[in-house]
């Protein structure tokens, strides 16, 4: 897969565009259910790490620091060809009871995908033992030294779930 189509790729993750879908990995936010489930960060703090792996022909990297000011801060990195191809800044969030992921996108070059003010939103779906269901985001930890993240991107139209596979870096 080209770098350009993986980054149109990810410029497309519209959360509000999969409302009633579910993925082999991931589970659809329903408005019409009876809203996100109670939780804390202690809930996914098991996803604090240094963490790298392979996909879009290139090296991925996330990093999550462990929960403090009622968030984990998170990044990811896209390294292909010997550049970086793009950034991610993000955040999950206790509110309101719950847990609320936020990311923006960044080119290599530190320019940013959306508007000044906006981010892209996934919010908590359900949590079961070593997963964390966020609105067609899905991070499922397989030990304490691997961890799998999937997310539903559409291409053309069509939409398909893609693996993140990690193992701890440090």
């Amino acid at each position: 897969m080209k770098i350009h189509t993986v980054l149109t790729l990810c410029m497309m993750i519209n959360t509000s565009i999969w409302a009633q879908q579910n993925t082999a990995h991931t589970l659809a936010y329903d408005e019409s259910s009876s809203g996100t489930p109670e939780a804390t960060l202690q809930d996914v703090e098991w996803i604090a790490g240094h963490w790298r792996g392979e996909a879009f022909g290139g090296t991925t990297e996330e990093i999550w620091s462990p929960p403090l000011g009622n968030s984990m801060m998170g990044s990811f990195k896209l390294v292909a060809g010997g550049e970086v191809q793009f950034y991610e800044l993000m955040a999950i969030v206790e509110e309101g009871g719950t847990l609320i992921l936020r990311l923006k996108h960044f080119h290599g070059n530190m320019r940013g995908w959306e508007e000044k003010d906006e981010t892209v939103d996934f919010k908590l779906v359900a949590l079961a033992e070593g997963k964390a269901y966020f609105d067609n985001l899905t991070f499922e930890r397989n030990s304490d030294d691997s961890i799998t993240v999937y997310v539903v991107v559409e291409d053309n139209g069509k939409s398909q779930e893609m693996a993140f596979p990690y193992q701890r870096y440090n």
